[in-house]
């Protein structure tokens, strides 16, 4: 019901706002317009957990710590950092001077009160296990009692968090969106509706929000607090809002937007090549939730037939044309371990499933038949849920005819980008497009999800043993230790086939070569709070 409500309200302050607004309020100065994707769900930074949410938040907020366009973690809103002997306690130090867009004082007690948020069992923020679960006191935090946290400001300018046990990655957790300061005056004043107005969306980063207007266009401003605003350029950045690859691409070719996320499938044999037309991997799995708490799919025989029964070769080359790579373990290329990359240390060297479709068809059949389902004789009409963007439709309709190989009948249901998150996220479905693309490269940030109470865990899959290595993983001090339960983890989610890896991800978009000053990371967010424009 709670959720119901704020979707109402964000629906009437944003038909509010387009009625204020009206048409598109002209702005001199320099904008630069970019697709990124439609409406977000939500850019509150302690509920958001999805890439173009991400992307906003970039520009809107700013954590302790950023990542630079090497990769490496830089200062952000903290001048320096240091870390204890023992590694249990982080120590920031924020710059001299920061402040809120609305020109406020900003302070470590912004952080503390932030983070204690993410906890806070009310706001169910999504990411919260994964960003503070190895903090000292967060098991009693996530129960209610905020304070236990120990996250503390001793002056203004001084954060100090105290965690559980070591965590060599903490410092890319500090520099993650969820992360980001909110203002506490604002959020208490205006609850969960703070982040849903650009009156109220008071943020830290290089940009502020001026004006939404629903599906057509949110404008960030440069933001005058800022620390670093002398270095950015540019006086705008604008979010168009599309869903549709081909709007996206009528709007690209007109000059209304000079980068495209989404670039229609059957327009990349006569793009690629082309100097405006960018293929980047980034680290990250598309794969398929299934519903562990709906019948057939708590029988891991379905589970896995329904995996083997996919030509992913197929998928990744034909289909995807060559953009995705396939898929035959859950965790793929950029994940890093103590001996480099972790999937090349993963089951013995070897993939989890084979690459020999035929084969693995043959083996689809006999496991459906001892769950029951021989040849799909009583095996009920199932549902498949996906947004309409990319590979996704195209995809779900290659489903249709894989699973048809087994006597199954699949349904794709199509819905709106908005609503597909929270839907997906409450277990409001049979099986779903599913994909998560790394935040850091530490292969927790991806194990993580299939974790039982993980806010992320969208197919509601609940295994002690998986649990029980991802809590090794969690709590030695020893690194060889560490890596080989997250290991033993992939394996036990890989035998249980707790969901379906399809494919690694690859970003492709249109980018004009107007546009100087911006990048691309490999977790998939593109960077313009020091993009330019050529004349």
């Amino acid at each position: 019901m709670k959720k119901k409500v704020i979707a109402l309200l964000l629906v009437a302050c944003m038909l509010v706002g387009a009625t204020a607004c009206g048409a598109e309020t002209k702005k001199e100065g320099k904008v630069l317009a970019v697709q990124v994707g439609p409406d977000p769900e939500t850019v509150d930074p302690a509920l958001n957990s999805a890439v173009d949410g991400g992307i906003m938040l970039l520009h809107s907020h700013e954590c302790l710590l950023t990542v630079g366009q090497d990769g490496t973690l830089q200062p952000g809103q903290a001048e320096t950092w240091e870390t204890s002997a023992d590694g249990l306690t982080w120590t920031f130090h924020l710059r001299d001077g920061l402040k809120w867009s609305d020109g406020s004082e900003l302070t470590a007690e912004d952080f503390v009160f932030s983070w204690k948020r993410v906890c806070d069992p009310a706001l169910a923020a999504p990411y919260a296990e994964t960003v503070l679960g190895m903090v000292k006191g967060y098991d009693e935090a996530i129960t209610g009692n905020l304070d236990a946290l120990a996250v503390s400001a001793p002056d203004a300018q001084t954060l100090v968090v105290e965690l559980s046990a070591p965590c060599s990655f903490f410092g890319s957790l500090a520099a993650f969106a969820t992360l980001s300061p909110v203002q506490q005056e604002t959020v208490e004043k205006n609850g969960e509706a703070w982040a849903i107005s650009p009156e109220t969306y008071v943020g830290n980063g290089a940009f502020y929000m001026t004006e939404w207007v629903p599906g057509s266009h949110i404008l960030m401003s440069k933001n005058p607090n800022y620390w670093n605003a002398d270095a950015v350029k540019l006086d705008g950045l604008k979010f168009v809002l599309m869903e549709d690859s081909n709007a996206s691409y009528s709007a690209y070719k007109t000059g209304e937007i000079l980068m495209a996320k989404d670039v229609p499938t059957e327009e990349i044999p006569s793009l690629t090549g082309t100097s405006e037309f960018h293929v980047e991997p980034i680290i990250g799995t598309y794969y398929l939730s299934l519903n562990t708490e709906r019948e057939p799919f708590t029988n891991v025989n379905v589970r896995k037939a329904l995996s083997l029964a996919i030509d992913r070769e197929y998928v990744a080359n034909t289909l995807m044309e060559g953009t995705y790579s396939a898929a035959y373990n859950f965790m793929g290329p950029g994940w890093v371990d103590a001996s480099g990359e972790f999937m090349d240390n993963a089951n013995g060297g070897q993939t989890y499933i084979s690459a020999d479709y035929e084969a693995n068809l043959a083996e689809a059949k006999s496991l459906l038949a001892e769950a029951g389902y021989a040849n799909g004789e009583g095996f009920p009409v199932i549902k498949y849920t996906t947004n309409d963007s990319g590979y996704h439709k195209t995809v779900a309709e290659y489903l249709q005819q894989a699973w048809a190989e087994l006597g199954i009948t699949l349904q794709v249901e199509i819905v709106e980008w908005s609503s597909f998150t929270p839907m997906r996220r409450n277990g409001e479905y049979d099986v779903a497009r599913n994909g998560w693309v790394g935040d850091y490269s530490d292969p927790s940030n991806m194990l993580d999800l299939l974790y039982s109470s993980n806010g992320n865990n969208d197919g509601k899959y609940n295994n002690p043993e998986y649990d029980a290595a991802m809590d090794v993983s969690r709590t030695t001090v020893d690194t060889a230790e560490r890596f080989a339960a997250l290991h033993q983890a992939e394996d036990i989610l890989m035998e249980d086939a707790a969901c379906i890896p399809l494919a690694y991800y690859n970003d492709y978009w249109l980018q004009s070569e107007k546009i100087t000053g911006m990048w691309h990371s490999a977790y998939g967010y593109w960077y313009f709070m020091y993009a330019d424009i050529a004349e």
